[in-house]
């Protein structure tokens, strides 16, 4: 509950930070649309990049709680991370992937010779994915859940790692710029990209950050 002050007005609640992931590197990034197909895990260099991003993390002042999608190369990502901080990792099925449908699993050099292709890079919001979901429907789920975490960790710092898309979508949303013109974002593997959750609103402190220091990080 927000603080009064003296004067009797409500005080403002905290800002949350939400420190958005991408997961680290697969045998198929970049190559294959994973999508939501278990049984993919971190390559070796993949983990590295998991350790890597622990090692920031673990810098922090604060952090509150990990939280990572349901699938097998995020929640690697997420434990050294969790580790670092001596907390464990949650799920949280808004943070998932986009549902590729029919997609999922193909060869991304096949993707880019369908007529559809073009739509998914020039006009994404009003492209559905064969027997999956929309990126309008991927963009309101992960803010939705980003909306669930600032209000489960008030005035917190947490961890949610999730995938290259929602990311792109949650920076889009927060900065508000149109989801057609979401792709012109770039989210790398296990880069951090930091949100700021205000009562003003969100304010993005980074993008695809993968240097070393995340401590300076602040409105200016």
């Amino acid at each position: 509950m927000a603080r009064s002050s003296r004067s009797g007005r409500r005080r403002p609640p905290d800002p949350t930070l939400v420190l958005l992931v991408r997961h680290g590197r697969t045998a198929t990034t970049g190559t294959v649309l994973p999508g939501r197909a278990p049984g993919l895990h971190l390559s070796e260099e993949g983990l590295a990049q998991a350790r890597h991003a622990g090692d920031r993390i673990g810098g922090l002042r604060r952090v509150d709680a990990v939280y990572a999608s349901p699938l097998e190369r995020t929640r690697e990502t997420a434990a050294p991370i969790a580790r670092a901080r001596g907390l464990r990792v949650r799920t949280r099925r808004g943070l998932l992937e986009c549902d590729f449908g029919e997609w999922t699993g193909r060869r991304l050099s096949d993707l880019r010779k369908l007529p559809e292709w073009s739509r998914v890079q020039s006009s994404p919001s009003g492209f559905r994915f064969p027997g999956g979901e929309s990126f309008a429907e991927m963009q309101l789920r992960i803010w939705g859940e980003l909306e669930q975490l600032v209000a489960d960790h008030p005035g917190g710092t947490v961890v949610a790692v999730s995938h290259a898309d929602p990311i792109k979508a949650a920076v889009a949303m927060a900065t508000g710029v149109h989801l057609d013109l979401f792709q012109r974002i770039v989210v790398s593997p296990c880069s951090v990209t930091p949100l700021l959750f205000t009562a003003g609103g969100p304010v993005v402190l980074a993008v695809n950050s993968t240097g070393d220091d995340l401590t300076t990080l602040a409105p200016s």
